[in-house]
């Protein structure tokens, strides 16, 4: 693949950075069951131990590794390392699922314009850790999720897809979250499937296009 220009020449090589119970990542490689999907999950990368994500990649026979920031001198330290260790699996798209750390200047240096993100509001409204809550409590009665591609801001980089989820009057921030992440998960592997089959071209700093061919 021609990271630049955002060419698959060939089945996707995707890697999952994943912090959580993985339910992200096993939408991925359910999807990925499929030929006709057009990609592969070649690695799981995790910051902690004793975590779901890891379960499932081990199940499914996917190579793992965990760096934990804690045995690095300094973030950038881990950075790096997060860098180095993704190199060695050479993926075509790094897909965070769930990932509960910022990526920094070593590691977007490597792969900037092909590592992607989500986030359950309608970027760029209600970025950070309470997007759901913060919506909820703004009031708004469209809610939904992003996938984006990751820059040194936080949900800050251009938006890749976006889906609508209606705020029913009953809500509250844990019945709308579940429903956020149903529709997470399907914009997720449609997204990536289409970037693995079709490519994309980053057009302007903010504007994405996914099909190149």
């Amino acid at each position: 693949m021609d990271a630049g220009l955002g060419v698959v020449t060939a089945r996707a090589r995707i890697l999952v950075l994943a912090s959580g119970e993985g339910t992200n990542l096993q939408a991925l490689i359910d999807a990925c069951a499929d030929e006709g999907y057009g990609a592969t999950v070649v690695a799981v990368g995790t910051d902690r131990d004793d975590i779901g994500a890891l379960d499932r990649a081990i199940h499914h026979g996917i190579p793992t590794f965990t760096l934990k920031m804690r045995d690095f001198a300094s973030r950038g330290d881990w950075d790096q390392a997060l860098a180095r260790r993704c190199e060695a699996y050479e993926p075509d798209l790094v897909v965070c699922a769930g990932f509960m750390k910022l990526l920094g200047k070593a590691f977007l240096g490597a792969y900037g314009g092909r590592c992607l993100n989500t986030h359950p509001a309608l970027l760029p409204s209600f970025p950070g850790m309470h997007g759901v809550r913060d919506a909820l409590e703004y009031g708004v009665k469209v809610a939904g999720c992003t996938v984006f591609l990751v820059d040194e801001g936080t949900d800050t980089g251009p938006v890749l897809a976006q889906a609508a989820v209606e705020v029913r009057d009953d809500d509250d921030e844990a019945t709308l979250h579940e429903r956020i992440k149903v529709a997470e998960r399907k914009l997720l592997v449609g997204t990536v499937g289409r970037m693995a089959r079709e490519g994309w071209t980053l057009q302007t700093p903010r504007k994405v296009r996914i099909g190149n061919r």
